[in-house]
């Protein structure tokens, strides 16, 4: 099964039209565009779209700079570690965040359970990758969750960093609104049923660093099988392949994100707010056949050698409450989703893998 490519133009030009004209309704044919970004959430937890407002060129900026970044001695990187704050803004070093798979009981008896072909790779620890977490959006002034939002670190030398930041981010956070609304739709609730509880949330940029000199040896785990505990996960194209994710019938797929295209994956919350429809999609970055290839062509190209993730993590608000929305709340599975605060079921699940910060990679 291929994921299917959704090209987001038409839904925003009609999105545009729709600030001069409040009543316009969407044609036979958004609705059905709508349907099908619902339809692969659900059955694949993961999306691919084009949005001709995030460009080949904007990705390569990001990727560019952050490759410089993770490329700097490992003393310097760890001026912008910020253990005090539980890494949830600046650098968390390689060896920090655990995979879910290798804490969670539960967890690990299903693995076992899963025909051979489709189980996950076993990591041996934490997962051997850096990552940097900068905030996107603003910030709600009133907040009982002041630790999930927390001011930016940058770090010195990279005049561009925060223009390069905040741009990639905005780009991918309008990018994840249009999909939230048309998902919305295609779920039969209000258009802006997601998107108005998004407004002021913790969202993050957060890419990750993996130095494949010292780890691209095959097989190596660079983010364990897990979830992701926030709304949707969005990433630009990686220079070097080894996403894997789960279906929703149990399949594992080698994810290929075609130039100029992002993938969206589904997280925890939007699992919540749809009572179980669409599932948080499992995943794990592994060192593959197509990564080993893509280092060889690396190595031939003189180019560098870090494989960097350009994720960004979008969350429901933190005062906002996670239940079921609209008639999923008449779902027989709804009694599973009880209400709860988006901050406090964020500070839940990672009380379960002893990081404070927001988890999830590709």
């Amino acid at each position: 099964m291929q994921i299917p490519v959704i090209d987001l133009a038409p839904y925003l030009e009609f999105s545009g039209k729709l600030r001069s004209a409040d009543k316009e309704e969407l044609d036979a044919k958004l609705k059905s565009l709508c349907s099908e970004v619902s339809r692969t959430l659900r059955e694949t937890g993961a999306l691919l779209v084009k949005d001709p407002r995030c460009t080949a060129e904007d990705n390569d900026r990001f990727l560019d700079m952050m490759e410089k970044y993770f490329e700097m001695p490992d003393d310097f990187k760890r001026q912008q570690e910020r253990s005090q704050l539980h890494y949830q803004v600046g650098v968390t070093p390689e060896g920090v965040e655990v995979p879910r798979s290798l804490v969670d009981k539960e967890m690990q008896e299903k693995l076992r359970a899963m025909p051979i072909e489709f189980q996950p790779s076993t990591p041996t620890g934490p997962d051997p990758k850096w990552r940097y977490m900068w905030r996107i959006g603003p910030r709600p002034s009133n907040t009982r969750f002041k630790e999930l939002n927390s001011e930016p670190v940058i770090p010195e030398g990279f005049p561009e960093w925060k223009d390069t930041m905040d741009s990639w981010g905005y780009k991918m956070i309008s990018a994840i609104e249009a999909v939230g609304e048309m998902a919305a739709v295609g779920f039969g609730l209000q258009r802006d049923a997601f998107t108005s509880l998004m407004k002021q949330g913790p969202h993050l940029l957060a890419p990750t660093g993996s130095d494949l000199r010292r780890h691209g040896q095959i097989g190596t785990v660079f983010a364990g099988y897990h979830y992701d505990l926030n709304f949707l996960t969005i990433h630009g194209r990686s220079r070097f392949p080894g996403l894997n994710i789960w279906l929703r019938d149990g399949q594992k797929m080698e994810v290929k994100v075609p130039v100029g295209c992002l993938l969206i994956q589904t997280g925890k919350q939007i699992e919540w707010l749809t009572a179980g429809e669409c599932i948080a999609g499992m995943h794990e970055v592994v060192v593959t056949d197509c990564t080993i290839d893509a280092i060889k062509l690396a190595v031939e190209q003189n180019r560098c050698l870090w494989r960097v993730s350009s994720t960004l993590f979008a969350h429901i608000a933190s005062d906002a409450v996670l239940k079921p929305l609209g008639h999923f709340a008449d779902s027989p599975l709804a009694s599973k989703y009880p209400p709860i605060r988006a901050g406090e079921f964020v500070e839940q699940e990672l009380a379960v893998i002893n990081l404070k910060g927001s988890k999830g990679d590709a």
